[in-house]
């Protein structure tokens, strides 16, 4: 039992150890596109949920409506987003995604996926097929409970 709980204390500290070295340096990149953190992953939403309110982006951010407002306004002005009347209730304003923005996303990606191609040089591929393998299969768990 002692063994189990002590590999399980061992992956959640690499996966987090993972997950911060390569979030670390993708904030690092967003430097080079000019634009910070907080509307990258207001990006990524918006291209994940088409059409998201404010208030919606707001929870799915963790941000104060008031600091969503403000991010839209300036990933708009940078032709990222469109924000536009609800055709029911025109007091709602809805976050579309533009072309601009989903090449932002997508050149930005292509710098993160370049920087962990740079660090898997480092390991041999039948590790990298075996790595692989075993992030799939916790994905899968992951997405049953």
């Amino acid at each position: 039992m002692s063994d189990s709980i002590d590999a399980v204390w061992q992956i959640e500290s690499l996966l987090r150890a993972v997950s911060s070295s390569v979030r670390r340096h993708g904030r690092a990149i967003l430097v080079d596109f000019e634009i910070t953190a907080p509307q990258f992953d207001a990006l990524v939403v918006v291209d994940n949920c088409a059409h998201l309110t404010i208030g919606d982006l707001s929870n799915r951010l963790g941000l104060a409506c008031s600091t969503t407002t403000d991010l839209v306004d300036r990933l708009e002005r940078r032709g990222f987003v469109l924000r536009s009347r609800d055709d029911e209730d025109k007091r709602v304003v809805r976050v579309s995604l533009l072309s601009e923005g989903s090449a932002l996303i997508e050149r930005v990606m292509r710098a993160r996926r370049a920087y962990l191609a740079r660090v898997l040089q480092h390991v041999a591929e039948p590790e990298q097929r075996a790595l692989q393998q075993a992030l799939t299969e916790l994905v899968q768990h992951l997405s049953v409970d």
